[in-house]
């Protein structure tokens, strides 16, 4: 009973209020022990001392010890205080630190998505900058490959029955800004009289445009079926008083326009290394000054077919004058050609020109040569360039245009595919339409 006493009242305590309660149940029992052997061992009334502690006394003095160990040791199991300042500055400074670690966490994350944005950046323009270097090298190895090419052909041209002119065999490929070459016939002596009498220099001029400004103009025409015919001896005459014309190794007919473009072109890249090559018609008004500058503003482009673009229907009627007999290639009745410069006057780059040049063999014939021409760039890298001002009316069109300050380039009737009757009125356009004097020398290009 006294050992389920002391058991009874455990104390919630330290280790040292249970040490305490432990030695005074202890001391209790070994008391309790030590009377009863007294007691046994001792004779008599008076040899016996009874000195039991009673049970009430035993609870009494459990009670006070462990009160005592309480106040001794100043611990009691109660909550924290939540209004206690120690508590709250406690909780305060844990939920501080805690936001600061987010804090850190977040823009620790913000700075590595910043690191992969930027590497992402970084390697995007890393790519871009190899693409335009990989450009740049693919630009510059086709020139030089075209380069070549153009040498090659200059050489198989001179090395043929007969040379591509007379100018190849006393003259080296000549550096120029560009070649115009007016296309004509044996029956069109009074068109290039014409032509001389306006918009192309003569003489000495002729000869100081091309030396100081890079611009050459020729007349460009073949020779006759028959070989040293009166035709040739014609040009030739005329030749020997002007030095006007590029002779091209091609016999001349009108359904043959378009194995003359083809020569054209590759007779003025053997001869002259020119930005650009112009083919224009004999009965077209031309403005030099403003032909030169319009192109110099595409001079950095590569691959450029310059001229008024259009798309004409596909005739099949072998009456019409414009007849395509392959026009089953070009699909339905009633479709129209790929868009394409118009055949009055046309500019192509370097290095179209000398695409065609060594290509001349294999590129297919259509029966209208402008149709031809923008048949042999489908399928390449090329920026076709719808120039409207080389395609301007004749008076009072080109006029209005020159008065408000937008001169022309060419000049011509559609109505006739070239002035109407341009022997008598390419004068008057001239005067109305053509630029000032000087204006090709005071060009800047």
């Amino acid at each position: 009973m006294r050992a389920g006493s002391c058991h009874s009242i455990s104390p919630r305590g330290s280790r040292f209020k249970l040490q305490i309660k432990i030695e005074f149940c202890l001391s209790s029992r070994s008391s309790e022990a030590e009377t009863e052997m007294r007691g046994r061992s001792g004779g008599g009334a008076g040899g016996r001392c009874d000195r039991r502690v009673s049970p009430r006394w035993m609870v009494i003095l459990c009670v006070c010890s462990f009160s005592l160990g309480m106040l001794l040791t100043d611990k009691f199991w109660a909550f924290p205080d939540a209004n206690n300042p120690v508590v709250s500055s406690s909780r305060r400074q844990e939920q501080e630190l805690q936001i600061i670690s987010e804090d850190c966490t977040t823009k620790r994350k913000h700075a590595e998505e910043k690191d992969v944005m930027g590497e992402v950046s970084r390697t995007h323009e890393a790519i871009q900058c190899d693409m335009l270097n990989i450009r740049s090298l693919d630009k510059a190895i086709s020139t030089l490959q075209m380069e070549l090419a153009a040498k090659r052909s200059s050489r198989g041209l001179i090395g043929r029955d007969g040379p591509p002119s007379t100018e190849a065999l006393t003259e080296k490929r000549k550096k120029a800004f560009v070649v115009v070459g007016i296309n004509t016939a044996f029956s069109s002596r009074k068109r290039r009289d014409s032509v001389r009498a306006t918009w192309m220099p003569q003489g000495g001029k002729l000869q100081l445009l091309e030396q100081e400004k890079g611009i050459v103009v020729r007349f460009t025409i073949g020779h006759s079926a028959t070989s040293h015919s009166i035709l040739d001896k014609a040009i030739d005459s005329e030749e020997a008083q002007h030095n006007d014309f590029l002779r091209l190794e091609h016999v001349e007919g009108y359904h043959e326009l378009s194995a003359k473009t083809k020569i054209f072109f590759s007779t003025a890249v053997a001869i002259w290394d020119a930005d650009f090559y112009v083919k224009v018609d004999d009965d077209v008004h031309v403005n030099l000054g403003m032909l030169a500058t319009t192109l110099a503003r595409h001079r950095s482009k590569p691959r450029t077919y310059i001229g008024c673009m259009k798309s004409g229907p596909v005739l099949s009627d072998r009456n019409a004058k414009y007849h395509e007999p392959e026009y089953w290639k070009f699909g339905e009745d009633g479709n129209k050609y790929f868009r394409h410069a118009t055949g009055q006057i046309y500019a192509i780059s370097k290095d179209l020109a000398t695409y065609i040049s060594i290509n001349q063999p294999i590129l297919h014939k259509y029966a209208n040569e402008d149709v031809s021409l923008g048949s042999w760039f489908i399928g390449l890298e090329v920026e076709y360039i719808d120039e409207r001002n080389m395609c301007c009316g004749t008076p009072p069109d080109c006029e209005w245009k020159a008065q408000a300050g937008n001169v022309c380039i060419a000049s011509f009737d559609w109505s006739c595919s070239g002035i109407c009757k341009s022997v008598e009125k390419i004068k008057g356009v001239h005067q109305r339409c053509g630029e000032e004097d000087g204006a090709v020398w005071s060009a800047l290009f």
